[in-house]
Order: structure tokens, then C-alpha cells, then sequence
């Protein structure tokens, strides 16, 4: 599908799992949690199998999901704070 990109892509992507600075453990509990955000279940799928592999916990898998449900409402809180500033909208007008 990406033709003469996919080559790029896929050194470019493996270069992230062999970086200098994060660990192994780090590397690939970020990569779950930005699987998770994206929305990306194949890519959640292949972290999830990583992690059992290399030993995260349970408990680990946990708290990455917590941060990401953290974040991902912290946003949709922020999105409507901004449509309502926006467009002027008076949530007080709104009946209970």
C-alpha cells in the first residue's frame, strides 16, 4: 500500500524500539499507550503481546489504560469547554 514509503516506514519504525533512552519496559508501555489512544487495535493487539512476553504486569497494563482514559477525557472535557466558548453557549440556560 505504500509502495516505494514502506521501506522508509518500517526502518523508521523499527528505529523507535532500539532508542537510547528508554528501555525496553518504558519503550513498550508508551507503545501501548499510544496504540491505545490512536485507536489502533492491531497495533494494541501486537503491545499487549510484547508486554505478556516481557514480563509487564497486569497491574502495569492497568495504569497505562488509566492514563489513557485520563487523558482521552481531559480532552473531550477541554473540546467542549471550547465549543461552548465558541460559540457562546450558556450552559446555564439548559434546564436541569
Amino acid at each position: 500500500m505504500l509502495g516505494k514509503h514502506q521501506k522508509p516506514y518500517q526502518d523508521f519504525y523499527h528505529s523507535t524500539h532500539n532508542n537510547e533512552h528508554l528501555d525496553s519496559k518504558t519503550e513498550l508501555l508508551v507503545g501501548l499507550a499510544a496504540a491505545m489512544a490512536m485507536n489502533c487495535s492491531p497495533c494494541t493487539n501486537y503491545y499487549l503481546g510484547q508486554a505478556q512476553k516481557t514480563g509487564i504486569s497486569k497491574g502495569e497494563i492497568e495504569d497505562v489504560t488509566a492514563k489513557v482514559m485520563a487523558v482521552a477525557a481531559g480532552q473531550k472535557k477541554l473540546q467542549m469547554q471550547q465549543v461552548v466558548a465558541d460559540y457562546n453557549i450558556d450552559l446555564e440556560s439548559f434546564g436541569r
